[in-house]
């Protein structure tokens, strides 16, 4: 395991791309750990299906990925991935209850003029 430190990896963070290669990279904020980098280029460690749920989960989360595209980096069927999102407290839909009830009377009208 190697080690960098926030200043480090700041001023070269090509340095420490070069290191995770070899191994993990433990960042040191002061003299505690602030973040640990992985390769992600190492298959084994995406092949593992926890490893690639808690990535698709986490970039959901934060707006990164679609429900779709996420759903497929877990290699879940979207509505076993909408299920676990919601296990878990991450809303599935984005927007406002306004949004949702404007979709729900828009797509009545819909229904009823067809």
């Amino acid at each position: 395991m190697h080690a960098v430190n926030v200043h480090q990896l700041k001023n070269n963070p090509s340095e420490a791309l070069r290191k995770v290669k070899e191994a993990p990279v433990i960042v040191l904020k002061g003299d505690r750990p602030a973040a640990l980098m992985l390769n992600l280029d190492d298959e084994s460690l995406l092949n593992q299906p926890d490893v690639k749920l808690a990535l698709a989960t986490e970039l959901f989360r934060c707006g990164h990925l679609s429900l779709g595209r996420a759903a497929r980096l877990a290699n879940m069927p979207i509505v076993d991935f909408m299920r676990h999102l919601s296990g878990r407290g991450i809303p599935v839909i984005q927007g406002s209850a306004e949004d949702a009830k404007a979709d729900l009377q828009a797509l009545n009208k819909w229904a009823a003029s067809s």
